[in-house]
């Protein structure tokens, strides 16, 4: 969610934290990953709200990231960099649910209760963020805007 190393480990820090404070409000049978996930990205979500307000923006520039080296040809590479570079520019709600599904695994069930919302918004939410990174690497492809 964070796209940085340091303000990763700090959520992290600060989600754990929230949710002992907020044990009591922890459903026994229910999947604590889940839980805490929605801590996290509530944290997160209010972090970027309040350095909106504080600065006027809130989002790390895409090309602050710092891209893991997988050790794939060049081409790959900078590929999966213009992807990534898309699936940032994203809404809040399409990249955190591609990120969910497309990069943690998730399922589009598990997804959509992490996220706390009906399936079908999950289909519809990947389903605009890949037409919308689709045709945006289509007008990068040819040089069109």
């Amino acid at each position: 969610m964070t796209r940085n190393r340091d303000s990763a480990n700090d959520l992290a820090q600060a989600a754990c934290e929230r949710a002992l404070e907020k044990a009591d409000r922890f459903e026994t049978g229910t999947h604590l990953d889940r839980w805490i996930f929605r801590i996290a990205q509530r944290i997160w979500l209010n972090e970027l709200r309040s350095q909106a307000v504080r600065r006027g923006g809130g989002l790390v520039s895409v090309n602050d990231i710092d891209l893991p080296d997988t050790k794939a040809d060049t081409e790959t590479n900078i590929y999966a960099s213009q992807v990534l570079k898309e699936v940032y520019l994203l809404p809040e709600a399409q990249r955190v649910t591609v990120l969910l599904v497309y990069v943690e695994g998730f399922s589009y069930k598990d997804a959509a209760e992490v996220l706390d919302i009906p399936i079908g918004t999950v289909m519809s939410r990947l389903a605009a963020a890949r037409g919308r990174i689709a045709q945006r690497m289509d007008k990068e492809k040819t040089g069109t805007e």
